[in-house]
């Protein structure tokens, strides 16, 4: 047994000793409630003189003979209180010093005042111990620096580190506003399918689970946009959903297996509207969160005062040196780039369609180079097979994306709603996956049939809110913005 380990032992056998006297004295350790007056947020805008019955978590307890000082948190806020042996008597002075540790939580009724050092703090008449913790917190001024045990005991990152605590308070309630936001613009969240026959809405690989009842294998949605669109086809103006989706491919900083999004689509809209909604979305939510539109992320200075538009075609072009549009044989594009010096061939075998060859070569050689806001538009046909086909040129897509220090926050596109086209499309990525492309997108005939019934004109989007919540809120890795990530 180690010396960590030891301690551990003997931490929890002393604390269960506490919670046996607290059983004694009280009755029950565990209580079943507490009538609180306010949160402790809400006491802190209170004046002085004021009675309050708050209760939290102790984070802090400092002895000083016949007085002590310690503090209570809860997620939103943390505040001081003061007992005096005095004035809660000599035997719960005494009780609450011999038995009551940091990490357990107290409910406390006092008044409040400021100390002489202008501190905040309720002076305590009377405590009832509501919780026993029988194991400790981390250390106070240390904290959780292991990311394994962060991401593994998030309650105690939370408790311990005020920055871990502030990015995730943050993103959810940056998702609340989120959702105002979608319904005070007529939208109306509706629920769609995780488990599908046929993943589909995005180039991804699946997850599969099997339904014992049925007897049938099913895919973890990786999209919920054809289902979505369906739902616009019924008649729903404007639809929105905050979406777990699954994709079962690589991960880094940016991309979870399990992730959320909000996608949202508008009958009679088109990809130019939805621009400008999208703008006037991200500038509502990074104003509401930090309150300025002028912020960092990762030492990058990021304005989202305005923002950059760049024509996609246009500026592959410019890499290419021709017209990416003109191609339609992989094996030629592929061998042009080798020609050029811009990758080896070992690095581009892989790549069986236009679509994926030509966004590889997208993601190395100008996204990467893209920090400040920017909507790219104007993309090829091939790269996504839902998007409608220009009215000038067939070759190209009315879409855009916006992008951010080198990452994708969203993309958005009017909505193919020509179910000739989109079956044609369907039918080239039923290629792509006989060729062995892994994420090209899954034909899905049940929603040609829908669109055959008729659709509107539609324009929708799909915006990533675990890397809209990294900018926002200043993190590393989309891991430090879920809740409870994903661990081997």
């Amino acid at each position: 047994m180690t010396e960590n380990q030891t301690i551990s032992t003997n931490e929890l056998e002393a604390r269960l000793q506490k919670a046996e006297n607290i059983r004694i004295r009280d009755g029950v350790v565990w209580k079943d409630k507490f009538e609180r007056s306010h949160k402790i947020c809400e006491a802190r805008e209170l004046s002085d003189g004021t009675e309050v019955k708050l209760c939290g978590r102790i984070t802090a307890l400092r002895w000083l003979g016949k007085l002590m000082f310690g503090r209570i948190y809860d997620i939103e806020g943390e505040i001081q209180f003061s007992m005096s042996r005095s004035e809660i008597g000599e035997e719960d002075y005494k009780f609450m010093k011999a038995n009551v540790d940091m990490g357990d939580f107290i409910g406390i009724t006092g008044t409040l005042y400021h100390t002489t050092a202008g501190e905040l703090t309720v002076r305590v008449s009377a405590y009832e111990i509501l919780a026993k913790a029988l194991r400790p917190l981390p250390e106070k001024f240390h904290g959780l620096t292991d990311m394994e045990t962060r991401y593994r005991q998030r309650y105690l990152d939370i408790v311990s580190n005020p920055d871990a605590r502030a990015a995730l308070l943050g993103r959810f309630k940056m998702t609340q506003n989120l959702r105002d936001f979608m319904n005070r613009h007529g939208f109306l969240e509706i629920e769609t399918p995780i488990m599908q026959n046929i993943a589909s809405g995005a180039a991804a690989k699946p997850f599969t689970t099997h339904h014992n009842a049925l007897n049938v294998d099913f895919q973890l949605r990786i999209s919920p946009e054809l289902f979505l669109k369906q739902a616009i086809g019924a008649g729903f103006d404007r639809v929105y959903e905050v979406a777990k989706d699954f994709r079962n491919e690589g991960m880094d900083a940016m991309h979870l297996q399990e992730f959320t999004m909000i996608e949202w689509y508008a009958a009679y809209w088109d990809y130019k509207k939805n621009i400008q909604f999208t703008w006037e979305m991200v500038q509502e939510l990074i104003m509401k969160a930090r309150g300025t539109l002028q912020i960092e992320y990762q030492g990058t200075k990021l304005d989202f005062t305005k923002y950059e538009m760049i024509d996609y075609t246009a500026k592959m072009n410019e890499l290419f040196g021709c017209n990416i549009l003109d191609f339609d044989d992989v094996d030629v594009l592929r061998q042009k780039l080798v020609d050029m010096g811009m990758f080896p061939m070992a690095e581009l075998e892989d790549l069986k369609s236009l679509a994926t060859l030509v966004d590889y070569v997208y993601k190395r050689k100008i996204r990467v180079n893209i920090v400040q806001p920017t909507f790219l538009y104007n993309y090829p046909t091939y790269m996504v097979p839902l998007a409608r086909h220009n009215n000038e040129d067939d070759r190209r897509l009315d879409m855009y994306q916006l992008l951010v220090a080198g990452g994708e926050l969203c993309k958005g596109y009017s909505e193919l709603v020509n179910p000739i086209q989109q079956l044609a499309a369907f039918e080239e990525q039923a290629k792509s996956i006989e060729g062995g492309e892994e994420e090209a997108f899954n034909p899905d005939n049940d929603f040609v049939r829908a669109m055959e019934h008729g659709f509107p004109p539609i324009s929708g989007v799909g915006m990533g809110i675990d890397r809209l919540a990294m900018i926002v809120f200043n993190q590393p890795s989309a891991r430090d913005v879920v809740l409870f990530p994903i661990m081997k």
